[in-house]
């Protein structure tokens, strides 16, 4: 993978160990020449990965809503800055940008993300891996969620397994490198995003 989008709060929350996992994310991508895509801000863990990219000579491009463009906002020191109209628009220019995807802590910002770019991986729109880094078991819950989902019939234990998941950066790198895509759902005959 030569660039991933982590998508993450524009918050710091309140638990520091987030804080420094973060900051080692973006370390991390940086060491192994993993550009960063991600939502374009200064603030919040949104701000250490990118801050731990950039000071370790990585690439960052951020992808921000018009709406969203203030200097209290933006990191201005940003490899490249892609300006969209909208929220959708913002989220298919972090798809194309992208090689695969992480979840880190965050809250409904986040949790859109991760839905709609699983949901489109659930429908073969794309064949790229997502990952679900549980820091400090901040997704235990939603894990614990999606199986009540596979084990009540509402999802399906095949794209349940589709979402590789870790507690560790390597871990999770590790998977997403091994990752083999399912097969595109039979009944489906649309064509890309």
């Amino acid at each position: 993978m030569k660039s991933i989008a982590v998508f993450c709060g524009s918050s710091s929350g309140n638990d520091p160990y987030i804080v420094k996992e973060s900051y080692e994310l973006g370390l991390t991508m940086a060491k192994k020449n993993i550009t960063l895509v991600y939502g374009a801000a200064k603030i919040g863990i949104m701000g250490r990965v990118a801050e731990a990219v950039l000071e370790n000579n990585g690439k960052a491009i951020g992808v921000i809503p018009k709406f969203l463009q203030t200097k209290e906002i933006v990191h201005d020191g940003l490899t490249d800055l892609i300006v969209t109209e909208n929220m959708h628009d913002r989220k298919v220019i972090m798809y194309e940008k992208s090689d695969g995807f992480i979840i880190i802590p965050g809250g409904f910002g986040t949790m859109d993300e991760f839905f709609e770019i699983t949901t489109w991986g659930q429908l073969g729109l794309h064949t790229k891996p997502i990952g679900i880094l549980n820091i400090n078991g901040y997704y235990d819950a939603l894990i614990s969620q999606c199986k009540t989902m596979v084990e009540r019939g509402f999802l399906k234990q095949e794209n349940f397994d589709a979402v590789v998941m870790d507690d560790t950066i390597e871990g999770i790198l590790e998977k997403m490198n091994n990752y083999v895509p399912l097969p595109a759902p039979k009944w489906l005959n649309k064509e890309g995003l």
